[in-house]
């Protein structure tokens, strides 16, 4: 069997004397989805933080594919096709969805001090990244600020694998929407993963997980309760583990 995509071994950050993260070992294979849950204090950000290069972990290793990096910037996850989308998305609201979804790779025209954005071809590269999940737009001029949550949620996906994410982290994508809305970003997920894409989905939702990942890897407290393939472990189970409820003796593989 190949190498995981991704893959940590007891990793750990302290800051101070503050222990956030103890001991994390898990591993993300290519074209499936591995839900990260935990309550809040679980640990989760700090953890998505260090496999994005915002934090480096004081104890532990990450692995691509078999081989050991260590991330100085995000700009360094990104380069190896770690692609996170927060919660916040990092979007600018009074820009248009084709600004927005080039930035920072946006396509010129021109020479020297002629040079300037080609809005044509970023238009084109919109409509063609978000096609490819399914995602219709009605304009690519539409000020991101004006679309739904749901949407600027689609879109943030779709720019990500569009750009070559081959591993994508998710905050929350669902936690501040509606019931329609959640089935539309956990589409675009299930979307990523038939495309071979590894996806993390972070979540305190059970429910949500249960629905779209095919493994779950359960934090508390900043330890890990295991990881779990989605037929060894219960909705109930999952819930006690995250609250602490549960005791886990030996971690599944």
């Amino acid at each position: 069997m190949s190498a995981p995509l991704l893959q940590t071994h007891q990793l750990g950050k302290v800051f101070g004397r503050v222990i956030a993260l103890q001991d994390i070992t898990m591993e993300l294979r290519a074209g499936e989805v591995l839900g990260l849950l935990g309550d809040n204090g679980a640990g989760k950000s700090t953890l998505i933080k260090c496999l994005s290069g915002v934090h480096r972990p004081t104890q532990g290793r990450i692995f691509i594919e078999g081989n050991e990096v260590l991330f100085a910037s995000p700009r360094e996850a990104l380069k190896m096709g770690i692609a996170t989308v927060y919660q916040d998305l990092a979007m600018v609201p009074h820009l248009g969805i084709s600004r927005n979804f080039v930035l920072g790779n946006e396509p010129t025209r021109g020479w020297g001090v002629l040079r300037r954005l080609d809005m044509a071809k970023a238009d084109r590269i919109t409509r063609a990244g978000c096609s490819r999940l399914g995602i219709d737009l009605r304009t690519t001029s539409q000020p991101v600020g004006t679309l739904s949550g749901g949407e600027r949620q689609s879109v943030a996906i779709a720019r990500a694998i569009h750009f070559g994410a081959r591993i994508l982290i998710l905050d929350e994508p669902t936690s501040a929407l509606g019931v329609k809305e959640s089935a539309n970003v956990l589409r675009d997920v299930a979307e990523a993963r038939d495309r071979g894409v590894g996806v993390i989905l972070i979540t305190h939702n059970v429910y949500h997980a249960f629905e779209i990942a095919d493994r779950y890897t359960i934090l508390h407290r900043g330890r890990s309760y295991g990881n779990f393939k989605r037929d060894e472990v219960t909705r109930d189970e999952v819930i006690n583990m995250m609250s602490g409820r549960m005791t886990n003796t030996a971690e599944q593989q």
